[in-house]
């Protein structure tokens, strides 16, 4: 059956203390909403609606940055959960199937969860995803008679009996489309806090005679982010399950509490990536490649059998194709790297293309910006650069070319040619220590003054 999101992600967000909307503060790199658009992209969902409110411009460019084809509604002002929901109605108009609720927040539902929610909804009209917590706290609660879900009752409006109830509610329910809004329709605000809760939802279905299940899943799957200090525990705990994935996927991590992932790293079997290395959004690691120390990477692909680092930085673009070398102090943004390429030393090469085989000299510079537009350097397959050469693009280094120390190259070097772009060395003979005393005897007389 056909199913699609709806995601909610207008709240402001006051407890963040943040100018930042909540949903757009980051969890491994990516902005809490996109991992739950991710999470929901295991179902193939026919149509995605985030609902926004504050900072909606700002959200809506994210969202769109994901998934272009996502639509946006507003909440232009706050009335609850039901309300929310409620705003998506034109968007999914003419579309059947089944939708799903999603928080903006809520950034570690599994795709195998919603898989199971949607598969549920074969046995109940309304599927809502609960889960039992170990300090029930103020989570609404879950009340399940004979196998069925009769209601949930909000913590503020609940009963002490009911309070005591350990089965909570996510927020996550799953309903066919057409029935979802018609049951909101009826949805009141008779509650402590004037809002029209979509949680009374399932009331509302039980008095018609339908049927609520639950799924449940593990507590930590629903951890919604509130404060600041929410965020930082819900980063370490995302981070902890990636060093644990990469781990049981046959990555050598050498002190995994030191590597810090982004929400979409691939990292290939038996690559081996040393200590406090930081991946950024977009990288790919192929098998049995070596990322070492104190390296940042983002927005790159790197082959199979190449060695990163140390302290090397590779910016989004950079392509590293097998057994490429990228050493110290190194960075490499928007440039293809050939199969054994060698960049290992105090190097910045940007807007380039790298020759198989060609070996870079430390301090060579591509000088790809001219203050208003970047221009492309091309260095061909076998190519030496020699130490500390400034390659002012747009140039080309022909293949098996070479360029002296120290060189500013302006203009191409065809293949297999020597360039040299250096004024002639001129040496004084005695001058040096002539100078070298004139200077000592100049300091000696303005410290005696």
């Amino acid at each position: 059956m056909a199913v699609s999101l709806v995601i909610l992600a207008a709240g402001q967000g006051s407890r963040m203390l943040s100018d930042l909307p909540k949903v757009l503060h980051p969890i491994g790199a990516t902005p809490l909403v996109v991992h739950a658009m991710r999470a929901g992209r295991a179902l193939d969902p026919e149509r995605v609606v985030v609902v926004v409110g504050h900072g909606g411009a700002a959200v809506a460019r994210s969202v769109a940055e994901e998934d272009p084809e996502a639509l946006v509604v507003t909440q232009e002002v706050q009335l609850g959960t039901a309300n929310a929901v409620a705003q998506a109605r034109g968007a999914l108009a003419g579309v059947d199937g089944d939708v799903i609720v999603l928080y903006g927040d809520t950034p570690f539902i599994q795709p195998d969860t919603l898989v199971q929610m949607q598969l549920a909804r074969a046995a109940h009209d309304v599927v809502v995803l609960g889960f039992e917590a170990v300090d029930p706290g103020r989570y609404g609660r879950l009340v399940v008679q004979d196998e069925k879900l009769e209601r949930i009752v909000e913590f503020k409006d609940a009963s002490e009996d009911e309070r005591a109830i350990t089965l909570c509610n996510s927020g996550v329910l799953c309903a066919d489309s057409a029935l979802l809004f018609d049951l909101i329709s009826e949805v009141g605000n008779a509650n402590s806090s004037g809002e029209y809760y979509l949680t009374d939802i399932v009331a509302l279905a039980r008095g018609r005679g339908l049927s609520a299940g639950v799924v449940s899943c593990d507590e930590a799957e629903t951890l919604g982010i509130n404060t600041r200090a929410e965020l930082v525990r819900a980063e370490a705990a995302f981070q902890k399950r990636m060093r644990a994935e990469a781990l049981e996927a046959g990555v050598a991590l050498l002190a995994p509490e030191t590597v810090h992932f982004a929400q979409d790293t691939v990292i290939g079997r038996d690559a081996v990536v040393e200590q406090f290395v930081v991946f950024g959004p977009g990288v790919t690691v192929e098998t049995g490649a070596q990322i070492r120390a104190f390296s940042h990477i983002e927005g790159a692909h790197i082959s199979r059998g190449a060695v990163v680092g140390p302290y090397a930085r590779l910016r989004p673009g950079a392509e590293l194709a097998e057994d490429v070398r990228v050493g110290n102090f190194v960075e490499i943004k928007n440039a293809a790297l050939g199969e054994g390429a060698k960049v290992n030393h105090l190097s910045y090469v940007g807007d380039a293309s790298v020759g198989a085989r060609a070996n870079l000299g430390a301090g060579t510079v591509t000088c790809n910006y001219d203050g208003v537009s970047k221009h492309h350097t091309e260095i061909g397959e076998d190519a030496f650069i020699g130490s500390s050469t400034m390659l002012v693009a747009p140039v080309r280094i022909g293949r098996a070319a070479l360029t002296g120390s120290g060189s500013v190259i302006t203009s191409d070097v065809p293949d297999d040619a020597l360039a040299l772009g250096r004024s002639r060395q001129e040496t004084k003979a005695g001058l040096g220590k002539r100078l070298m005393d004139r200077l000592r005897a100049v300091k000696a007389a303005q410290k005696k003054g």
